[in-house]
């Protein structure tokens, strides 16, 4: 999220007339408007007879009636004819004062000093045309003269007083005031002089009872009606400042700084229509004035008036040329209007005029961060920082470039500063606890969740990230709770209603199950692990893998990278030693207890592997044995994505492998970015991914058969038997043992049933199979269903499902659950069990491969995704398999029963599968190893022949490798990657 831009317009803070250069006289009476319209006629009628002195006083009598021009006209009529006439060079600097024709008016004073050097008024004059054009230090030198020429001069000295004030003199400009109150108790002017005075001392009450005292003398006098409602504003009274903006006013009709201060009153306010009348009233009385105008297009802006907002701050530039506010806000007007060039060329003219503009750099590198142009924007904010630590834009900012980047602890340092500057960022909190979360640190990312709630109640987006947080430490209640908060804040919430209705799956709470499935499938922001895991239909589930897959991508544009290029594809020699097989970290996934010896098993004649971690050492054998066993490990954990992907790209990899697809820790930014010329997704994720950068799907025949190929993004490699890969026969022979360790009393089991078991998630599970379940048990009645706390929260919520179930038949004390076990633990004891339930919508994958090595049997039933086919793939690898897979929920339920009924078939079956444990291609991971390797060069050497990625197949007892055409090969070998988080 981009941060606030605005530089602001100018007139922010209360305005103050300045007192003193010409007193204003009141208003002609009616006798006197009479007399000198007919003065004026008879001038018409015969402008020779009108003599000097009567002229002089049409002039003097229309400058009081506020007619300048036609008091000019007069002056100069006068000054052509006498253009040493002392009075008449004073009444025509007046005139050229109240036109803003400051030039002019030094230039006539400066006339008249010549005639009379020792003129007060004179000199006075002079130093209030200086002020008005900036220039306050030339403006005091010119009232000191003044003074010290008449030091009876009072109206010099309040406006001495008024420049000291400027100059932030103070003590200075309070004895100016005294001095002035002293000549003339009566000076109105002084009284408000010293006002201010006191107002920038931060006396604002004594400030306040002296501009009462100014108005005391002068009820009329505008710019004291003006100061006293600033206070009332900074005091927070905005309807008595109203009040006394609006007398300001009718005091003054052309009163430019009442104008545009109530204008500013409104826009705090939310008055904006009002504040833009205001904003015009100031323009018409001052049409010179940038401000006004700038804060005109404010105002057009803030109400989505681009075009009006435009023209206004052009209209400011057209008045100051060096108005640096007035370029950066033009800036950000044309960028909202979709003219971001245009937006550009004003924030670069704002930073030729001030190099070190904040807003100006801050928004600048906003329209480079949105073109994914991140090294020009963290320069950009960066420079900012340069300027001023008190701005949290470009931190926060910055923070999301890092995160984007995959550099969470520069992203948290950064966002650190935005809380500095603004402790109740509740917004901020919020993408601190994502960055906590993305970096594992779980518990300060829920504190940061619910200090964003707190701060702001109706943040539906911190109600859901919380629920989020709670879901990942187990506290599924507790999610729930916060989700449906989120849901009740924001109605329209398709992430939250997604994540939810997961939730509710996890804790086996199946109310309005199929009406919330059919929602889910029309919202947009469905996850590509609810597409696999839940029923939703195949073709929907391409295409949200193919929606993550797009996001990926552009994150992986925002790293500015060009596009990686690759070595010339040659075949690769049997010799040879140039291939690369490249791995990610594991860490403690359970990929880590399946693929642990692989990388040790590669021929390294043909094969050379690369293993990059993308997480930090976790202590984990699993870690450790990586590290000894692949040919080269490297630990890029601190490194971001782009940086990673310039290392696989230098290393010259040749086939790179996704072992994570959208499971949690995936980088799939770094495969959107191509470093390799050939990209794989394999074993993590069982689905597609969607993804036009990944050209391969490592999978088998059973699982992701050609007739279903329209349902993957990818070209389909078919390895012999079963694509899912286990380590079981090198690292966990121990847990063959002809005696179990573990008894059933240990876990709560009786000792005489019969027990069916499930140690799938509870997710999995749907109230199809738990009915077919209930059946079972009902069917067998001295038999029991032995389920784990998977989450624990799912265990209450399943024995309420019970209640119809036992009303029909079903005992309670059937369902027995117990604790999650450590996997060798978890592997022996499945022993104990007489056959496993496998759940349909989504199998058991490892937990699968667990319990066939156990030497329990299962049933599974396959459906049409990859997720739900998995299981019946590893009992076929077993070569018994066939007894285990069935085809419909009826057909599974009779099995299961038959099974239970028949302990001779059964043991028959259990001891077939104990005793192809260590020969079956299951668990043969060496052979797998050669059929993976044989896949990696077919795939390089079509590469190499200039063909298109394309469907294929291992063959097995050939040593060849078959096309879909039946093109029949033998590949020499090539380097391979493979990356997992």
């Amino acid at each position: 999220m981009l941060s606030v831009r605005c530089g602001g317009g100018g007139g922010g803070a209360a305005a103050v007339e300045e007192h003193g250069a010409v007193r204003h006289h009141r208003p002609l009476t009616p006798r006197q408007q009479q007399q000198l319209r007919t003065v004026v006629e008879s001038l018409r009628l015969d402008p020779l007879e009108v003599d000097e002195g009567a002229r002089l006083e049409i002039a003097r009598q229309s400058y009081r009636a506020g007619d300048y021009k036609a008091a000019l006209e007069h002056c100069n009529a006068v000054y052509r004819a006498n253009p040493r006439l002392l009075e008449n060079l004073l009444l025509l600097g007046a005139v050229y004062y109240q036109l803003r024709e400051f030039d002019m008016c030094i230039a006539k004073n400066e006339e008249a000093v010549a005639i009379q050097p020792n003129c007060p008024e004179c000199f006075n004059s002079i130093a209030n045309a200086w002020r008005e054009k900036g220039d306050v230090d030339n403006a005091i030198q010119f009232y000191v003269h003044a003074v010290q020429l008449r030091p009876t001069f009072a109206d010099a000295w309040t406006n001495l007083a008024n420049a000291y004030t400027r100059k932030g003199n103070l003590s200075q400009a309070a004895e100016c005031c005294h001095q002035a109150l002293a000549l003339n108790p009566h000076l109105a002017d002084a009284y408000c002089n010293l006002g201010d005075v006191l107002k920038a001392q931060g006396l604002y009450r004594e400030a306040y009872s002296h501009y009462l005292d100014a108005l005391n003398i002068k009820p009329t006098f505008a710019n004291a009606w003006n100061n006293i409602a600033g206070l009332l504003m900074q005091w927070g009274d905005f309807n008595k400042a109203a009040l006394y903006y609006k007398e300001a006013i009718k005091c003054n009709p052309a009163f430019y700084d009442a104008h545009l201060n109530l204008g500013n009153l409104y826009k705090v306010t939310g008055m904006r229509q009002d504040a833009i009348v205001c904003f015009q009233n100031a323009a018409r009385a001052k049409p010179e004035n940038a401000v006004a105008y700038g804060n005109l297009g404010n105002a057009y802006h803030e109400q989505g008036q681009l075009d009006l907002a435009i023209l206004s701050y052009r209209q400011a530039i057209h008045c100051n040329s060096s108005y640096v506010e007035a370029y950066n806000n033009l800036g950000n007007a044309l960028k909202d209007a979709g003219r971001n060039e245009e937006a550009i060329s004003c924030y670069q003219t704002c930073l030729a005029l001030q190099p070190s503009h904040p807003q100006a750099l801050t928004n600048l590198g906003n329209v480079y961060m949105e073109r994914n142009m991140m090294d020009i924007a963290a320069s950009l904010y960066m420079a900012t920082l340069t300027v001023t630590t008190g701005l949290s834009a470009p931190y926060n900012n910055l923070a999301m470039i890092y995160k984007q980047q995959g550099n969470c602890n520069h992203a948290i340092t950064c966002f650190n500063e935005v809380l500095r500057i603004d402790p109740m960022a509740a917004d901020c909190l919020v993408n601190r606890g994502n960055t906590f979360k993305e970096a594992g640190r779980i518990t300060e990312a829920i504190q940061d969740y619910f200090h964003a709630v707190t701060i702001r109640p109706t943040m539906a987006e911190a109600h859901a990230n919380l629920a989020a947080a709670y879901k990942d430490t187990g506290l599924l209640e507790a999610s729930i709770i916060s989700y449906k908060q989120a849901l009740q804040l924001r109605q329209d919430f398709p992430e939250a209603t997604c994540n939810l209705l997961h939730t509710l799956q996890c804790v086996c709470d199946w109310d309005d199950r199929a009406e919330k499935f059919v929602e889910m499938s029309s919202l947009p922001s469905v996850q590509p692990f609810h597409a696999i895991a839940y029923p939703i239909d195949s073709t929907l589930a391409l295409e949200i893998s193919r929606t993550y897959a797009a996001h990926y991508s552009l994150v992986a544009s925002r790293f500015g990278l060009p596009t990686f290029t690759h070595s010339y594809p040659v075949p690769i020699s049997n010799d040879g030693r140039t291939s690369r097989l490249r791995i990610g970290d594991f860490g403690n996934h359970p990929l880590s207890h399946l693929m642990g010896s692989i990388f040790g098993m590669h021929n390294q004649d043909t094969i050379e592997v690369f293993c990059y971690a993308l997480s930090q050492d976790d202590g984990t054998e699993w870690r450790q044995r990586i590290r000894s066993e692949a040919e080269h490990f490297i630990d890029v954990s601190s490194m971001s994505s782009d940086m990673i992907a310039k290392v696989i790209n230098e290393d010259k990899i040749q086939i790179l492998i996704n072992l994570n697809g959208y499971t949690k820790g995936a980088r799939n930014e770094i495969f959107a970015l191509q470093p390799a010329p050939i990209q794989v997704s394999y074993m993590g994720f069982p689905g597609t991914t969607g993804a036009d950068y990944i050209d391969y799907l490592v999978t088998d025949e059973f699982v992701s058969p050609l007739k279903f190929s329209h349902i993957y993004s990818e070209k389909l490699v078919h390895l012999p038997h079963c694509y899912f890969v286990n380590d079981y026969k090198q690292k966990n022979r121990d847990v063959l043992g002809p005696v179990c360790p573990h008894k059933r009393a240990d876990y709560g089991l009786p000792e005489d049933k019969f027990i069916f078991a499930c140690f799938n998630q509870l997710y999995k599970m749907d109230p199809d199979i738990f009915n077919t379940w209930c059946n079972i048990l009902k069917r067998v009645p001295n038999s029991a269903l032995w389920l784990l706390r998977f989450p624990a929260a799912g265990e209450m919520r399943l024995r309420a499902s019970l209640a119809d179930a036992i009303s029909k038949g079903v005992r309670a004390d059937q369902i027995i659950f117990t604790d999650v076990a450590a996997k060798n633990e978890h592997i022996r004891r499945s022993a104990l069990a007489d056959l496993f339930l496998d759940t349909p919508l989504c199998n058991g994958h490892t937990t699968g491969t667990d319990i066939l090595w156990a030497g329990l049997p299962m049933i599974t039933l396959p459906l049409e995704k990859m997720a739900t086919r998995v299981a019946g793939s590893l009992c076929l690898a077993t070569g018994i398999g066939e007894e285990m897979v069935v085809n419909s929920l009826e057909e599974y339920e009779e099995r299961a029963v038959s099974l239970a009924e028949n302990p001779l078939k059964l043991e028959a079956l259990t001891n077939k599968l104990k005793a192809v444990r260590m020969t079956c291609p299951l668990f043969d991971t060496a052979r797998w190893v050669k059929n993976l390797e044989r896949a990696y060069l077919h795939m390089w050497n079509l590469h190499c022949s200039g063909r298109h990625p394309q469907h294929f197949k291992v063959v097995v007892l050939f040593s060849e490798i078959v096309g879909l055409d039946s093109f029949k090969l033998q590949y020499p070998p090539c380097p391979v990657f493979v990356i997992h988080g």
